[in-house]
This record gives structure tokens, sequence and C-alpha cells, in this order.
């Protein structure tokens, strides 16, 4: 079968491997979208390695068709089509006991430790469909929206973590698709009003349609200026930063109202050391937290959002590519010039 194998850092490339042999408790996908994530593009440049094997298959964001079904496996059939939720916990370490199965200590994922989506056909593991970590997708569901499932997932536990709530004023910082989800997911939620940060003018105009009230251009305005306006001088509610730049640490937090909370909710490169204003967090009671993956509830809470039409994945995909094609997919990612690039086997 075609797949991209990654070999080491900055080594990968489009070629062939065996085509995978479920076994009793499995299944195997015929892949139909998998999309590229900003993790994905740290794990190909070698910048994220916990989980990463050489050579594998990477790509988590997944969706495709049953072809084959492992004899003991029940509720499943040829033909099927689902979505995966990569990230299976353990259950039983001390994160997943105390609630926290999204920042599970043995945690196992597709696209890590198993063989990922940027390929013709993946193995779904036992373990995966003993978790419930398979989703049947209704036929009002495209195999692309599907396949986004997976980080609207991961966007619905950081809105949780935040703790938006009705009547809120939310910033987010970053209108790629991350935080194009969380803009939608705010208004969702209640958020009296949305303001979005982002260089990118196409970006800006993606989020003014997905219903952001005010955008902001930071390298063309002062986002500080325009964010204490519309806040009557307090700042946001909630700062979700959705792009990860350690950097803007500091400045998400001087935006953030007395009492408010910041998510850093993106990734960062390394350890992603920063230098905050410490006090600033103390003498204004800040909440800054984090969000890591997310739990199977929400997964299937995401899958229905989807299913029933609360938010537009649609809009986010800019860019389609085959296997052969990966690398211009890479480099269309990297660009900042699309938003969701997804891979058809």
């Amino acid at each position: 079968m075609k797949a991209v194998i990654l070999s080491g850092p900055n080594q990968f490339a489009p070629g062939t491997m065996e085509k995978p042999v479920p076994g009793p408790g499995d299944l195997l996908l015929r892949m139909q979208a998998t999309a590229i994530c900003g993790t994905d593009i740290r794990i190909l440049e070698g910048k994220k390695t916990k989980g990463v094997r050489y050579p594998s298959v990477i790509g988590h964001e997944i969706s495709g068709e049953i072809c084959e079904v492992g004899s003991d496996v029940k509720g499943f059939a040829v033909g099927d089509r689902v979505s995966v939720a990569n990230v299976i916990p353990c259950g039983n370490c001390t994160s997943c006991l105390s609630g926290r199965e999204n920042a599970c200590l043995n945690r196992k994922a597709i696209g890590y430790e198993f063989d990922g989506g940027f390929a013709e056909y993946v193995l779904i593991p036992s373990i995966a469909l003993q978790s419930g970590n398979i989703v049947k997708l209704p036929d009002n569901i495209s195999y692309e929206e599907g396949a986004l499932i997976e980080p609207l997932s991961c966007c619905i536990r950081g809105l949780k973590n935040a703790g938006t709530k009705f009547g809120d004023i939310v910033l987010v910082v970053g209108a790629g698709p991350i935080g194009l989800m969380h803009l939608q997911l705010a208004k969702i939620a209640g958020a009296s009003k949305t303001i979005v940060s982002e260089p990118n003018p196409a970006r800006l105009e993606k989020a003014k349609k997905l219903g952001a009230d005010v955008v902001v251009n930071p390298t063309a305005e002062s986002l500080e200026d325009i964010v204490m306006r519309e806040t009557n001088g307090l700042g946001a509610d909630v700062v979700i930063l959705a792009i990860g730049v350690p950097s803007m640490i500091s400045s998400c937090i001087k935006l953030c109202k007395r009492g408010g909370t910041v998510n850093l909710f993106a990734g960062f490169s390394g350890t992603g050391e920063s230098v905050i204003e410490a006090n600033l967090i103390h003498y204004n009671e800040i909440n800054v937290n984090g969000s890591t993956a997310y739990k199977r509830s929400d997964y299937f809470e995401a899958a229905r959002m989807v299913a029933t039409g609360r938010i537009n994945l649609k809009e986010l995909v800019t860019h389609r590519f085959s296997i052969d094609e990966f690398q211009q997919a890479y480099e269309v990612a990297k660009s900042g010039e699309g938003l969701k690039i997804v891979i058809h086997p």
C-alpha cells in the first residue's frame, strides 16, 4: 500500500509498505480523509518526539471505511463509515483514576505508538475498540468532517478548562483551524462578544464569516487598545492562546480581566519556556491553565455537535492532496496559506 513513511526528523516521503493484516480483535480501515495537524508538522520536523517511532506512519485526524473486520469484533461491519478517537487511555493510572484520562500517564495513540492515517489503510488495534474509540458516522457527516472531529474534541476540552460561560468576552489569539473552532465554541457557550487576533488577512476574513464580533490584525493595530476598548478597560474574561508562540504568553495575561482565565491551548516546541510578569497573575488573580488532548466524552460530544450541524467544519478545509502529493501538502501547511489540509489516499 502507499503511505508517507517517516524515517527520522525531516526525513519523510511517500513510499510503499505492507498492507496491515488485522487480528481477531482488530479492524482495518480504508482511509478516506486524514487532516494535517500542527502537531504533525512538529513531528515531521523532529520538534516533537514523544511516542514517535522511526520508521512509522503518522497522522491522527482520521476517518475511513471499514474494509476488514476481525473474527472477534462485534458491532462493526465492512462498509461502516467511522471516525477514530486516536488517544487510547490506560484507565488505571493516577490521571485516569482522577478523571483526567486526557492526561493519561500510559496512553497510547494511533499516529504515534500505532501507525496512523497518512496511508491507504490503517489498522485499528483491539485496545481502541475495547476502549470505545471508534465512532460510526451518520450519512450527513462527510469523511472530511469526520477527520476534524478529533481536533474539535481537543477544543471542547480546552473550552471546559477555560471555563467559558454565558456572557463572557472571549479573546482568541490565532485564527488557524484551532482558533476558528474555539471562536465557534465560544459563541455556542454564550459568549457576549468574541474578539479574534490574527495577522493573516485571509484568516481574519474567515473569522468574520464564522461570526467573530471583532477582528484585529495585531501587526497593523494595537490589540491591547482594541481589547480594552471592547471591554471597558477591564480585559477579556477568557483568553485562548491558539498559537504555540511562548513569547505571546505574557501579552495574553495582560489582556485578561482580573479573575479571568488564560488558556494555553496550543502546544509549544521544545520546553516552551517563556518570560512572564508573575505579578500580573498574583495581583489580578488570573488563572493560567493548559489543555492536552481530550477525553472520550469530549470526542463523543464533538461528534454529536457535527452531526446536528451545531458547528461549521466544512469552512475550515481549504486544500486537498493525495499521498503522492504529501510534500506539497506539507509546504502548504507550513506556510499558513490554507487552513485545514486534508490527505485523500
